[in-house]
């Protein structure tokens, strides 16, 4: 199969390359392909509906009706039909295109299974409704059509015969039969469009309208075949009680039908239906064996005057497709990797490179750390930069909610414990290590990690420390009462557990336990069964506020275990434990890091010492997350504040 798509993929490319050399990315039709196969999807409908005004569903009528549209009304009804007809093949021929591409380029797994499995549907959707097309204008072709469907229905036991009976006189065929059928060629397309609107849900921004000079093309070619090549029906009226010997068949929608005359019908039906299954299978072949949930990776993006924004992707999907399922207004064009206007940089992390067009993204460019976001693909977190991307105004919008304060406790002498409360029947959604900015009365921010796990969220516990002069801390330490009233945004950050199968490291230095706490409670919630140390680093030993529970964790949980670490103890403490920094702790404790997964918090001179350290010692750049507190911080930095 890997090899069969690479050979597609060279293809596909090359065909690619050499329209886009003749009209240009914009227009190039291998681009449009889903935008295309909507608009035909119109363009047969109205012209159905047109030849449909003047078709007689009689069974002596049908046949003469046909004939009067080609022949009599030539200049508009025998366009029209023949428009119809070609419209359809078209359908057919780019509904095949577009799945092809998307097993060339193996965009069928994961997420896209359901766009991928209901392709699937539609395909047979349309040949259902093309092949009941073609029985009515009740000529030749039709009739052999007709017999030959409706005999390979009958061999399935349901039937068990009773639908060949009809056509065994030609007595038995009536005008109810025909009403039958053009019913039908009017129900069938309808579920069809139903399902084409389903089909495009999963697909951001899908577009249902190619390009106006190949609305432009497609008209003015079928139009012109219409007139070099007109549809005409085939040997006369139906005889059910002659047999058909010769008929010129539609290929793109009868190419089933010798199979119908030279094969037992139950292979045929074999062939049909196990072909259907293993399409509708592909997307979890080859199989996948998984513990625990998939990993879905961040994406933080820069862009013009500091702009900032940050979202998650689902497994496989690349970065153009996240951010405009989020609503974020990057540039693309054709999202395939052929127009270069996704250009970014990648500036941390790496992506995995779709096929593309060398001219989109030339080998130099790509050496310089750029990449496609139609075609990259993060391997782990990502920062990447984006040249003139501003935040829409709905990505920047955040919900403000209100809480009152419902518990103060002092856990050392500088730490407070804060507990907010929402209104009754209200609770607040958000991932273990993530932070909420407080509101002060003239629009300021203060922003405070989560230190409760998302299962106790019924209250928000906040770790708050005193900062002298600090004008949010001192109010909590010296004016805050229970029941005061709280206004914060939120959930923001994403300093996030990842999920892997890597032993985890955590860096606290103190208040930086708080998401910490967080993030262990979360993973001792769930299940997670990965080795957890953490390393707590403090001034003095009375700064470690909570050691009792995390003994208390080690104790309950195996694969958990605390190492505090004191820089500055003094005579009064009795301390007897580890000293001086506590990432170098850490690094004398591990001397390669690598397949370890480190997540670091504390102050910004911390995490500027730490993480180059870290990395120099066999730490991979994608296993290395941290989260700094910085002096009121604006809104849209990746980092957590701390005042």
């Amino acid at each position: 199969m890997k090899q069969l798509q690479a050979l597609l993929q060279w293809l596909f490319l090359r065909a690619e390359g050499l329209f886009n050399s003749a009209f240009g990315d914009r227009i190039n039709p291998f681009y449009h392909l889903g935008a295309i196969t909507f608009f035909l999807f119109w363009v047969v409908g109205a012209t159905g509906l047109y030849v449909y005004i003047f078709f007689e569903t009689g069974l002596s009528e049908a046949y003469s009706s046909v004939v009067s549209l080609s022949q009599d009304q030539w200049y508009a009804g025998g366009i029209m039909r023949s428009i119809h007809r070609y419209a359809s093949d078209a359908m057919v021929l780019t509904m095949m295109l577009h799945m092809l591409r998307y097993f060339a380029f193996n965009l069928y797994h994961g997420f896209r299974w359901f766009s991928w499995v209901t392709g699937v549907m539609l395909i047979w959707m349309v040949y259902a409704s093309g092949i009941n097309g073609y029985m009515l204008p009740w000529d030749q072709l039709a009739q052999y059509v007709t017999v030959a469907t409706f005999e390979w229905l009958d061999w399935l036991p349901s039937f068990g015969g009773t639908l060949m009976r009809n056509f065994v006189y030609s007595a038995h065929v009536g005008d109810r039969f025909f009403t039958l059928l053009s019913f039908m060629h009017l129900g069938i397309p309808l579920v069809l469009l139903m399902v084409m609107w389903i089909h495009v849900q999963r697909v951001p921004k899908a577009r249902t309208t190619p390009p106006r000079p190949i609305v432009v093309g497609i008209l003015v070619s079928m139009f012109v075949l219409s007139l070099v090549a007109p549809v005409q029906s085939q040997g006369g009226a139906s005889d059910l009680s002659t047999a058909v010997t010769s008929v010129e068949l539609d290929w793109f929608y009868l190419a089933l039908f010798p199979l119908l005359t030279e094969w037992p019908l139950g292979r045929v039906w074999a062939l049909v239906v196990g072909g259907s299954v293993v399409l509708c299978l592909l997307p979890w072949w080859p199989p996948k064996f998984r513990r625990g949930e998939t990993r879905k990776h961040l994406v933080v993006v820069h862009g013009e005057a500091g702009a900032s924004t940050e979202f998650k992707l689902r497994e496989g999907e690349t970065i153009l497709d996240a951010g405009l399922r989020e609503g974020l207004a990057l540039p693309y064009e054709c999202r395939n990797g052929g127009c270069g206007l996704c250009l970014c940089s990648v500036e941390h992390g790496s992506v995995e490179h779709r096929p593309y067009q060398r001219s989109a993204l030339p080998d130099a460019l790509k050496a310089q750390g750029k990449a496609l976001m139609c075609c990259a693909v993060p391997k782990g977190d990502v920062v990447i930069e984006v040249d003139g991307f501003v935040p829409s105004e709905a990505a920047t919008i955040a919900t403000v909610h209100s809480g009152t304060v419902v518990g103060l406790e002092r856990l050392a002498e500088d730490v407070m414990r804060v507990l907010i409360a929402l209104p009754q029947g209200q609770t607040l959604d958000f991932e273990a290590g993530q932070y909420i900015d407080i509101l002060l009365d003239d629009g300021q921010r203060r922003a405070f990690s989560f230190a409760n796990a998302p299962h106790t969220r019924e209250q928000i516990e906040l770790h708050v420390r005193l900062i002298p002069g600090g004008r949010f801390t001192t109010h909590v330490f010296d004016g805050m009462k229970v029941g005061d009233p709280i206004r914060f945004e939120g959930p923001r950050g994403s300093f996030t557990l990842r999920d892997s199968m890597h032993p985890i490291l955590f860096v606290a230095g103190a208040t930086g336990f708080a998401p910490i706490k967080s993030i262990v409670e979360d993973a001792f919630q769930r299940g997670v069964q990965r080795p957890m140390r953490l390393y707590w680093g403090v001034r003095q030993r009375k700064d470690l506020y909570m050691l009792e529970q995390c003994e208390q964790w080690h104790r309950e949980h195996p694969n958990f275990s605390v190492v505090p670490v004191v820089s500055e103890p003094s005579e009064d403490d009795g301390w007897t434990g580890r000293t001086g920094l506590v990432h170098e702790a850490m690094l004398k404790d591990f001397a390669d890091l690598s397949g370890h997964e480190v997540y670091l918090c504390g102050s910004v001179k911390m995490v500027e010492t730490a993480v180059p350290a870290f990395l120099a010692q066999g730490l991979g750049e994608d296993a290395c997350f941290s989260d700094a507190f910085l002096m009121a911080a604006p809104v849209q930095a990746p980092v957590q504040p701390q005042p």
